[in-house]
């Protein structure tokens, strides 16, 4: 059995490569069914995981050759690159390893925030995709279903989760620190998802004068609007309106960016100068990187949140030492299994063979008892046949093998039982 896990995340890749390989919640099924097939294997299984932090890909198949050159070539070819651009920035990891990865970004020790909570509801989404693609099969199934059940635990028995710093509220403390009280700045929210709702909830607990939420779904819009008692535009408005706002903070799937330098250009010579904070979380980018560099535009990425966070939450790495050893414990169970499962084959052979002669020397029993013969008889050769077939084969290897053999180990393990003593005297 083949276990891989191969990507790239927020520690190996700059945001502009990790936004040219971002897959939409809404295309994850379809990309993993491309992915299958990529493979040539209509048995394998396949799931994929795609945040703002990485784009990963989970394979089990049963097949002996490496699955890593085909499954870069897929990502590679995903993003527009060649697999020799996209390697550097990459990593592989396999069997128990992929396991443990699988468990520590299912935990948040993999996240730019240690103990984000976000990532477990996006793995689950994955999953969600990847069944609806016909990819989990029975080891991914369980990969994830134990990585669900050792992030419940590290966030049950450990500290990981407390005091969490997350990104919504260094984008408040970035805030606060540029203008102060918030409560004369008007905030627009571009983008109706789970981000936008955290950000948008801390930004609103600040009291600012106005909030407004653009959205292409006007539904979606709507509904954060009224439990946040904000307002809605059209994103189509968002050009000529963008001058209005001291505050804009866009995540949405857009492919290309929706705010770029020319308008905000515009947006800053109609507000006088006056200085506009930008929070673009969004991969791939909402916000042109270009706009960093005008004066009074202070852009900030997911990146740049995250680099805050980190100080932040130093206080919280003495947990990560307990969650890791959660982690331990549940990659050796998950190991124990995988070495079961592919072990099943030869258990499978092993019982076929054994049945085959036991129908075979009861059949011989049969005719003989047929025969008249005496049922003693018929019995001792009963087993004495089935035992000579059983140890046919130790015996056998036991005579050709070499003297260092440790086949007699092997053999004394198996087949006799403490203490057991040879019939041969002297």
């Amino acid at each position: 059995m083949t276990l891989l896990a191969l990507g790239l995340n927020h520690g190996s890749a700059s945001i502009d490569a990790r936004g040219r390989f971002a897959i939409p919640s809404d295309a994850l099924s379809q990309s993993v069914q491309g992915l299958r097939e990529h493979l040539g294997q209509g048995k394998a299984e396949a799931a994929i995981l795609s945040t703002c932090n990485r784009t990963e890909l989970y394979i089990a198949a049963n097949d002996e050759r490496s699955l890593k050159a085909p499954a870069l070539d897929w990502l590679a070819a995903r993003g527009g690159w060649r697999s020799s651009e996209l390697a550097p920035h990459a990593y592989t990891l396999e069997g128990t390893e992929a396991a443990r990865h699988a468990f520590r970004v299912a935990s948040g020790l993999d996240s730019q925030v240690l103990g984000e909570p976000m990532i477990l509801g996006q793995l689950k989404q994955a999953v969600r995709a990847a069944e609806t693609a016909g990819g989990l099969g029975r080891t991914l199934h369980q990969l994830f279903q134990r990585s669900f059940s050792v992030a419940k635990d590290v966030r049950t028995t450990t500290e990981i989760g407390l005091h969490s710093v997350s990104l919504a509220a260094n984008a408040v403390h970035i805030a606060q620190r540029l203008f102060g009280d918030l409560s004369a700045m008007k905030v627009l929210c571009v983008g109706a998802g789970d981000m936008i709702d955290r950000v948008a909830t801390h930004f609103n607990g600040r009291r600012p004068q106005s909030m407004t939420i653009a959205n292409r779904t006007a539904e979606r819009a709507e509904a954060l609007a009224q439990r946040l008692g904000a307002s809605t535009m059209a994103l189509a408005e968002l050009p000529s309106r963008l001058a209005e706002f001291d505050i804009v903070i866009s995540c949405t799937a857009s492919t290309l960016p929706l705010i770029g330098l020319g308008a905000m250009e515009r947006a800053l010579k109609a507000r006088r100068r006056r200085p506009m904070l930008l929070f673009d979380l969004a991969v791939p980018r909402d916000i042109e990187p270009e706009v960093a560099r005008l004066p009074d535009a202070y852009l900030h990425t997911l990146d740049d949140l995250a680099d805050c966070a980190e100080h932040a939450g130093a206080h919280r790495q003495a947990a990560v030492r307990d969650a890791e050893a959660i982690i331990d414990d549940r990659v050796r169970s998950f190991g124990h299994w995988l070495t079961q499962r592919d072990q099943i084959p030869l258990i499978c052979s092993l019982q076929q063979q054994a049945a085959d002669w036991r129908a075979e020397e009861l059949a011989r029993a049969h005719r003989r008892i047929a025969r008249g013969e005496p049922m003693a008889d018929v019995l001792e050769s009963l087993a004495r046949g089935l035992t000579g077939k059983m140890l046919h084969g130790p015996l056998a290897a036991l005579h050709s093998a070499d003297q260092e053999s440790a086949l007699a180990d092997t053999v004394t393990q198996l087949f006799l039982r403490p203490h057991a003593r040879c019939g041969v005297n002297g």
